[in-house]
């Protein structure tokens, strides 16, 4: 996809000095890639202690 957008100089510098990266294109991808990690990993752990786990674990480690 085609897109422009307007970032700021320091920033985008800091991305491709620190992620080692050798495009703009690049830094940019895989900052949308960890962002879309972070964000379902938050949603995860939003259901800590709402799920409730009806399982053996002992059974499960000697059956393996």
């Amino acid at each position: 996809m085609r897109t422009n957008v307007v970032i700021e100089n320091e920033l985008m510098e800091r991305a491709l000095s620190i992620g080692g990266y050798k495009t703009k294109k690049a830094a940019i991808a895989a900052g949308l890639k960890l962002l879309v990690q972070f964000k379902s990993q938050e949603k995860l752990r939003s259901l800590r202690g709402k799920v409730r786990w009806e399982g053996d674990l002992e059974r499960m480690r000697t059956n393996s």
